[in-house]
């Protein structure tokens, strides 16, 4: 079947003014199409407006997309040969779509297309959740950090989080990326940085020797921050 007119098949809509053109009407169609409106029809339910490029290469023009229904009736109203000839085209046109084959055919696309745009949302879905996941898991984090802890508590709750890591092999990995001092009587306390940026504290203690005199030891713990800043950094590399 040879088109006349550029029919939507899942829509069944069409151009007002391509329609407009195909029945060779002298009117303007700024002046036409209002007064076609006047037969009944309603924005919304029986046309909807659109821009639509300019033919001539102009700005863009007010366009509708009309119903198949819509658009016969046109045809019926305009009493001329083209209007007859349009609108059998749209009565075949409509036989042709409504065979068992043609339904069938539009019901599997439909359902490919909705298909398609499940595995678009699920696609999303996974992606937002390899984002949210780790701020979740911070979040997580931030409840369980109202105080101070040691290193080695520290391990564990990075563990809880997804990544394995001991006490010893955290120490290394301090040390080896500068936030513990390495030797000499400060190893194992934090770098100065660190302390100023809140990763860290030193708890102080007095301890009593077998002889009676005392001596200060002091204990690198982690803050709540800082807790919640290794578990990012943990995180980050395990991703």
């Amino acid at each position: 079947m040879n088109a006349i007119i550029k029919v939507n098949e899942d829509t069944q809509m069409m151009s007002a003014r391509e329609l407009h053109e195909s029945l060779k009407i002298a009117t303007r169609f700024n002046d036409w199409f209002p007064r076609m409106c006047e037969y009944g029809f309603e924005e919304g339910e029986d046309f909807y407006s659109k821009m639509s490029k300019s033919t001539t290469g102009g700005r863009p023009q007010t366009d509708y997309d009309i119903s198949m229904d819509m658009a016969k009736q046109i045809c019926m109203i305009q009493r001329t040969p083209e209007g007859k000839q349009v609108r059998q085209y749209l009565i075949d046109l409509e036989k042709a779509w409504n065979t068992p084959e043609q339904v069938m055919a539009r019901a599997l696309r439909i359902a490919n297309q909705t298909i398609d745009s499940l595995h678009d949302k699920v696609a999303g879905l996974q992606q937002d959740n390899a984002r949210m996941k780790p701020k979740e898991i911070f979040a997580d984090a931030v409840s369980t950090s109202k105080s101070s802890i040691l290193i080695g508590d520290l391990a564990k709750l990075i563990c809880q989080n997804g990544v394995e890591v001991g006490q010893k092999r955290l120490f290394n990995w301090m040390r080896a990326n500068g936030y513990l001092l390495s030797n000499g009587s400060s190893r194992n306390m934090p770098a100065q940085r660190y302390m100023e940026q809140g990763l860290f504290e030193v708890k102080e203690s007095t301890v009593l020797n077998p002889d009676g005199s005392q001596r200060i030891t002091r204990t690198t713990k982690v803050t709540g921050k800082g807790q919640v800043y290794f578990v990012n950094k943990f995180l980050e590399k395990a991703v």
